[in-house]
């Protein structure tokens, strides 16, 4: 499958979000950046749980996977790379990601980044956007990708079988 950005993927319902969530996490290395975007309630956080309940369980582990939306930021040991979950929809101001280390993770950890937009000019340039909307039906979503397609090419297998 030649791998294409931008790339719309429709997802029925909440278990297809899973699923691809789960598809994408053993394809992830440190350094990567997904951000995500959408409207609450897009399934910003449901994919970012899969994601990593899935790099969790490959580690032999099972953990709860709160929505970061108070904490700002859930930090997780997984085999072979830290997982940086964050929800920036409280932050104040794009300074006080350099008090949350965010600047370092992008760089050594995998990161998940929701409510985006509030890291004004500090995403990293080759970070994979993630846009999520509800589908026509409203029941399930539309998750549109946008980035470099060569650099994210490695991520063809998990939409290959969303697509599927």
């Amino acid at each position: 499958m030649q791998f294409v950005l931008p790339l719309s993927v429709t997802l029925p319902d909440p278990e297809a979000t899973t699923r691809l969530g789960q598809w994408i996490a053993p394809l992830l290395a440190p350094g990567d950046t997904l951000l995500l975007s959408g409207a609450i309630g897009a399934g910003k956080t449901h994919f970012a749980r899969a994601l990593i309940q899935a790099r969790l369980a490959a580690s032999g582990r099972a953990e709860d996977v709160p929505s970061p939306t108070f904490t700002l930021v859930q930090v997780y040991d997984t085999d072979g790379a830290e997982i940086w979950h964050a929800d920036l929809y409280r932050l104040g101001h794009p300074d006080e990601l350099c008090e949350l280390g965010l600047d370092e993770a992008f760089e050594t950890a995998i990161c998940l980044i929701e409510w985006p937009d509030r890291l004004a000019g500090l995403a990293p340039a080759d970070a994979l956007w993630l846009s999520f909307a509800p589908s026509a039906d409203g029941e399930g979503r539309i998750v549109t990708l946008e980035g470099d397609a060569t650099r994210w090419s490695k991520l063809a297998p998990a939409f290959q079988g969303a697509r599927a």
